[in-house]
């Protein structure tokens, strides 16, 4: 079992709510809860379906995070094994109501107003209405007309954001700090299975690291204009960071131990966001960043600070 609660902000996690929303996939979140990893196959069997059926399904879950597998070797070739990654998800209504209030101060970045990068080729900037610059020339990352920017990517390296400190001029202390922001690997064409280690740095701690699965072209973008080659990067992953008291989560799931308290950050007038691909990275499959006009959701990268 995985003992893991989720949280849900239903304005935020839609995605994750139409992950939900069929009695298939409700079904083998169960089993899996009750039994533990199964493979595609003992599932089959267990609900009844077709393999292809709980194929499908698994992949909607997995986009969402609410399954984990993975391949492992079996007698003839390999096999899936699929996992539950909470006991537990809650729909917090309440979170809204907050998000209203003084206690929670919100700043919605643009991704072109970076302001420092360091990336290597291939990499781009485009806006809704064409490309910016040269592609694959890490200078482009320099061009004034970068704050038109709905879409960036890069092999290595970091983009960095400094994003206002409101809450420090009110007087409060920040309980929890947390972006979101909507990302994939980046490889020439687009690949659903290209892992890509994607880390942040808040203040220059490194506070987690995500791998994204891969860089999806199998189906244009809800907000990718229609110019766009289909063959180039179309949507990504939302993606949910939380520094609080208790450490670094990932959409609701602990991935380290450093702390709101390690970032430092009543101490700055600024908070600085880096993020990008580590030189050590086990799987440096690059980043694409998707903003307001391109991906599946249209927005900025925020950042919320919680008294």
């Amino acid at each position: 079992m995985s003992n893991q609660y989720l949280i849900i902000d239903p304005q935020e996690q839609l995605d994750v709510i139409k992950g939900l929303a069929s009695e298939v996939r409700v079904r083998i979140i169960r089993l899996l809860e009750a039994e533990g990893s199964l493979n595609v196959n003992q599932i089959s069997e267990r609900l009844g379906l077709p393999q292809s059926t709980i194929s499908s399904n698994l992949q909607i879950l997995e986009d969402v995070n609410l399954v984990t597998t993975k391949s492992v070797k079996a007698r003839k070739g390999s096999q899936k094994i699929c996992k539950s990654n909470f006991s537990e998800i809650l729909i917090a209504f309440s979170d809204l109501q907050q998000e209203k209030d003084d206690d929670v101060l919100e700043v919605s970045m643009p991704i072109g107003l970076y302001t420092g990068s360091d990336v290597s080729a291939p990499c781009g900037l485009c806006a809704p209405d064409g490309v910016i610059g040269l592609l694959d020339v890490p200078d482009t990352f320099l061009e004034p007309d970068r704050m038109k920017t709905g879409l960036l990517w890069f092999t290595r390296g970091y983009v960095e954001y400094q994003f206002p400190n409101n809450m420090k001029l009110s007087g409060k202390q920040p309980s929890s700090v947390e972006f979101s922001m909507e990302l994939s690997s980046e490889v020439p064409g687009t690949s659903a299975h290209w892992p890509s280690d994607i880390s942040i740095w808040v203040n220059g701690v490194h506070v987690a690291t995500w791998t994204s699965p891969g860089d999806f072209g199998d189906k244009q973008g809800v907000f990718t204009p229609d110019w766009w080659k289909l063959k180039g990067s179309q949507y990504g992953k939302l993606k949910h960071w939380r520094i609080n008291g208790t450490g670094t989560y990932v959409d609701g799931v602990k991935v380290s131990d450093i702390k709101i308290n390690d970032l430092d950050i009543d101490a700055h007038r600024s908070i600085r966001m880096r993020i990008g691909v580590r030189e050590d990275a086990d799987h440096p499959g690059g980043i694409n960043i998707f903003g307001r006009g391109f991906g599946n959701y249209d927005q900025d990268i925020i950042m919320r600070l919680r008294a």
